[in-house]
């Protein structure tokens, strides 16, 4: 059994070079491994909000400086932006056809990505260490 016998791509694509981008697997756990993060940290964040709906304000930075409560922003933050930074990257992906288009539209998507996770976790850190 020779190795071509494995190749399930087409002739076409065979002549053209062209196939699998190998990170298929990867995108697809790193997708699911940032829903259940935010999940898990989005259920406690829509619960600590519903409880908070008649806290002043001092109560809610103290909420914040706690390390426990910081540390699951955080991570709602960073797996919230890198699961909508991984979902936008599809519909690119699936959707968009014209090279440039596509490659300003995943430098944008990083870009605003990036951005957003890092203003918010700086927001975090600034209220929780007292800055």
């Amino acid at each position: 059994m020779s190795s071509s016998s494995n190749d399930l791509r087409t002739p076409l694509k065979r002549a053209r070079g062209l196939g699998s981008a190998k990170d298929g697997t990867g995108h697809f756990i790193w997708q699911r491994v940032t829903a259940i993060a935010v999940a898990l940290s989005g259920l406690w964040l829509l619960g600590v909000l519903l409880s908070l709906r008649t806290a002043h304000y001092q109560f809610i930075r103290d909420l914040v400086v706690d390390p426990i409560n910081a540390t699951v922003l955080v991570v709602f933050l960073l797996s919230a932006f890198w699961h909508a930074r991984l979902g936008v990257q599809v519909i690119i992906e699936d959707y968009v056809h014209t090279p440039l288009t596509a490659g300003v539209a995943h430098f944008a998507n990083i870009f605003v990505c990036a951005l957003a996770s890092i203003a918010g976790v700086f927001a975090v850190l600034r209220i929780a260490l007292g800055s």
